[in-house]
């Protein structure tokens, strides 16, 4: 349980405890600096606790935001402040620079965080004292402070400027700012308009009820997974029920974050569940898609691959662009001009959001598609959308990263680097090239693309077997360790992971689809789905602040350019039933390991309790 110590004399008819209380927290009463400072080393070293001056006036929805949100180790409201156990070290610091002062100092509390807008206060308030100490830190952590927007929060300096706090907090709906706050301020079309105005109070409902973000993100899970199972029967009734599943699902996907934004319930598991199984559910019922057709007799499974393999490669894109940039200087382009030009005129946002087909279009387009036509009809229609709106985006970003004038940093040159997902084979190359090699703004991403040309065109133009393909994988592998040889922060340079990612998905589909036999394609579907689970997991743990997968597990599942050599091999000396046991092995195996790491990773308490706010198309 959290502790709370209440500063300075209780206020008659004040519901700051009952406020406190129902937030979890212990409340312990301190008349002055002195026993606040006791208490405050009383409270177990382990508990969350705050300082809260007990003339405090506000939303209880403003203390919730300043005292209780998991991602921040130190949090702070006007005439409140919290410090979870990692940051206890400095809040008993700065707690006893305040104590030991010769008198205190009144503090500007900068306004009323009301609709009136009322005076700046001057009181003596030892918690806003406090988070002035924690801010003049040079050690310690920075003091996080939520927006409030409409929340009330100040402390009053007299009964009247009281009075006047008290009314601007009555004339602000409390509960309908946190219904608001629960749902993502940029979202997609569908979204917006059509499930967040009931979600919302369906993720309230939920919170009222004591369920988690985790368990309503497992019931969208397991919904979409009945979903893909209802489609795998291949009949017109299994559709039409898949279609209505799926929409379920995504309503109850869009339900775990509003739950964790309007309770405040974020964690390291969520953060590892939300992220990955987005990217399950769609992929399965890709495969329950498939399977349906192969009932009916219609062999889709390369379809469904390639609207695998594309869809993952989009997000590779949005990933890279966004890392690569993540903290660039001088940051300035013509094209990011005109588009935040075009975002201000309103239908225009909302036009450039449907045409990149984000989540919540592109499941509504999935399941009517598959109520009312066939999986050869929904995949066609989903290749199609997918390709024109990977070409929009990726096109739009090449044109900012060319009339941009931006400094990459290390950090992000080492976030592309781990997302490459470079093994040995080309990590040795790299290592021999990288003293003598020539910089050049675009050589990586050339050389990536010269490899992965080559190969493509190699697998593509001979027959299954052909031991000369092996010469392509090689030529892969050699142009791999060339583009990584220098630091990644040319212009275009966030264009190498997709590349590698197009190169090493689309060679494993097009072996499959030349051995001709059955079971090829769904082993396929499997290896690029277990891959894939290990690049999306690179991704959240680089986005996590938490860093790449350890070098060990790159090594082990051989690389992006190792598993494409060894694919490329097995299709040469193994027949092609035989490829297609081996393909499901080393599926297993890469799944087996990849997950088992990341498992231990996401539970374990050093990860990033973190909340996916940015989810890509």
């Amino acid at each position: 349980m959290s502790t709370a110590i209440v500063t300075g004399q209780p206020v008659p008819g004040s519901t700051l405890e009952n406020d406190l209380g129902s937030l979890g927290f212990d409340v312990r009463v301190a008349a002055d600096a002195a026993e606040a400072e006791s208490l405050l080393a009383a409270v177990p070293a382990d508990r969350r606790v705050a300082l809260v001056d007990a003339r405090f006036v506000g939303h209880p929805h403003a203390l919730r935001l300043g005292l209780t949100d998991p991602r921040f180790p130190l949090a702070a409201v006007p005439g409140a402040v919290t410090a979870q156990p990692a940051a206890r070290q400095q809040l008993t610091r700065a707690m006893a620079r305040e104590t030991s002062a010769d008198g205190a100092t009144p503090v500007e509390d900068p306004a009323l965080l009301g609709p009136g807008g009322a005076p700046a206060l001057a009181v003596d308030s030892l918690p806003d004292r406090v988070v002035a100490a924690l801010d003049a830190d040079a050690d310690g952590g920075a003091v996080h402070r939520p927006e409030l927007g409409s929340l009330v929060a100040a402390v009053p300096a007299d009964p009247q400027a009281r009075n006047e706090v008290r009314q601007a907090v009555a004339a602000v709906d409390d509960e309908a700012v946190r219904l608001k706050s629960a749902v993502k301020s940029r979202d997609g079309f569908f979204t917006t308009f059509f499930i967040s105005p009931y979600s919302r109070y369906i993720a309230r409902w939920c919170a009222r009820r004591g369920l988690t973000p985790n368990q309503v993100t497992t019931a969208s899970l397991l919904t979409a997974l009945i979903a893909a199972g209802c489609a795998a029967t291949g009949t017109r009734g299994g559709f039409v029920a898949a279609g209505v599943l799926l929409i379920a699902s995504f309503v109850l996907d869009c339900t775990d974050g509003q739950l964790a934004r309007y309770a405040l319930k974020y964690s390291t598991l969520g953060a590892w569940l939300d992220a990955t199984f987005d990217r399950a559910k769609e992929y399965a019922y890709y495969a329950g898609l498939a399977l349906g057709a192969a009932r009916g007799g219609d062999d889709v499974w390369a379809l469904a691959l390639g609207a695998m393999i594309l869809q993952t490669c989009r997000h590779v894109v949005d990933f890279s662009f966004n890392e690569a940039n993540h903290d660039a200087t001088a940051n300035t382009s013509p094209t990011a001009a005109l588009s935040d030009k075009l975002d201000s005129v309103g239908w225009t946002v909302w036009v450039r959001r449907m045409i990149v087909l984000p989540i919540g279009e592109r499941w509504a387009m999935i399941a009517v598609l598959t109520a009312v036509t066939t999986p050869r009809i929904t995949f066609y229609v989903l290749l199609a959308g997918c390709a024109f709106a990977a070409t929009y985006t990726t096109a739009g970003r090449v044109l900012r990263s060319l009339t941009r004038k931006a400094e990459r940093t290390d950090r992000a040159a080492r976030a592309l680097a781990d997302l490459t997902d470079t093994g040995p084979l080309a990590a040795t190359g790299a290592e021999r090239l990288g003293r003598r090699s020539a910089r050049h703004a675009f050589a990586a991403p050339l050389w990536a693309a010269v490899g992965a040309v080559v190969l493509l065109i190699d697998v593509s133009l001979r027959s299954f077997g052909n031991w000369q393909t092996v010469v392509g994988a090689l030529v892969y592998v050699a142009t791999s360790g060339r583009a990584v040889a220098r630091s990644l922060k040319g212009p275009l340079d966030w264009l190498v992971p997709p590349v590698f990612r197009a190169a090493e998905y689309c060679t494993v589909l097009i072996l499959a689809a030349r051995a001709e036999v059955n079971g090829a394609l769904p082993a396929a579907f499997g290896l690029v789905a277990a891959v894939a689970y290990h690049h999306y997991d690179t991704v959240y743990r680089i986005r996590g602040d938490a860093g790449a997968p350890p070098a060990w597990l790159v090594r082990a599942i051989g690389g992006h350019e190792g598993r494409t050599l060894l694919v490329t091999v097995l299709a040469v000396v193994l027949t092609a039933a035989q490829f297609t046991v081996a393909l499901t092995v080393l599926a297993v195996a890469v799944a087996l390991v990849v997950l088992v790491e990341s498992i231990r990773f996401w539970v374990s308490a050093g990860a990033p309790a973190v909340h996916d706010e940015g989810e890509p198309a």
